[in-house]
């Protein structure tokens, strides 16, 4: 099939090369302009963007979608069908339309559950016991186009970074098998039921929350890697790993280091870091870093 390829982050770039193995003629790659990052903010191309200058597909890197000559160009293509991965700006009607086979989404949810911006991430938060990944046939509403594939998987521990590599080589595969017989998977309307909305992460969510029971805490070292952090003595910390352990209420308040294992009260419960990593410092199991390291007992964090 004749195909432009819509997305930009690194859990894009699988369905792009599983697209071009495929032996699809991809007649462009679109991703989202390089961003100034890192120390020096240099210009950074996106990991599609790499991705499409080594493979040798023609590039386009729009702001936007919505002007009527970046619409005709696109209508120009004369496309069979557009797939979208993670792409990071909003489709018009237009460009909806022009390919015959309009577009394809790969989204890591199992829609309805989870549309938006940050599926993953929400999944583990909300203690989600399985998530997956679904082929979509795109319309204007935010992720409520018809399902025409699905493919599921346990969440257990894993983070984020972990269940984000994952769905991306499901929904590669999973699209590229759509793709071989379109018609054998028509579209499917979306329950009405079981809705919800993954909103974009804000970083003041990254700070961890010992308020909360000890499992909702041990979700965000998940949700959020390697993200998550806490302050002691005006340092930011990072856990990257940890565990939940039982520990009566009355030994302490909530965010309180009970031990000089850096056992920290939550709300029930308390977690044990397994990984930390102070800022500007390497990663360390905890035995390491408590070598050099003291969090003393009795200090709230």
């Amino acid at each position: 099939m004749r195909i432009a390829f819509m997305g930009t982050p690194e859990f894009a770039v699988p369905t792009l090369n599983a697209l071009a193995a495929a032996g699809h003629d991809i007649a462009a790659v679109y991703s989202q302009p390089p961003r100034r990052a890192g120390r020096g903010k240099k210009l950074s191309p996106s990991p599609v963007h790499a991705r499409a200058e080594q493979l040798g597909i023609e590039l386009r890197t729009p702001v936007s979608l919505k002007g009527a000559e970046e619409q005709a160009a696109f209508a120009a293509l004369n496309l069979d069908i557009a797939v979208v991965a993670a792409y990071g700006l909003i489709l018009p009607q237009p460009v909806l339309d022009a390919p015959a086979h309009g577009c394809l989404n790969v989204h890591g949810s199992l829609l309805p559950r989870w549309r938006g911006a940050a599926p993953v991430q929400r999944a583990i938060l909300a203690g989600d016991q399985e998530t997956g990944v679904m082929v979509m046939q795109m319309e204007a509403g935010l992720d409520t186009g018809g399902v025409r594939a699905a493919a599921t998987t346990p969440i257990a521990r894993k983070t984020s970074s972990e269940l984000t590599q994952e769905l991306a080589a499901m929904g590669a595969d999973l699209m590229v098998q759509v793709l071989a017989d379109l018609p054998a998977y028509p579209a499917q309307p979306q329950p009405s039921e079981g809705v919800t909305y993954a909103s974009k992460i804000d970083k003041s969510e990254t700070r961890l929350n010992f308020g909360q029971d000890a499992s909702a805490v041990e979700r965000q070292v998940r949700a959020f890697y390697p993200s998550a952090w806490f302050e002691y003595d005006g340092q930011r910390y990072r856990i990257l790993k940890c565990d939940v352990t039982e520990i009566a209420q009355e030994l302490g308040p909530e965010g309180m280091v009970m031990d000089d294992r850096l056992t920290i009260a939550c709300k029930s419960g308390a977690i044990h870091p397994q990984l930390i990593q102070r800022a500007g410092k390497p990663a360390m199991s905890i035995g390491e870093f408590l070598k050099g390291n003291k969090i003393p007992a009795g200090v709230l964090l």
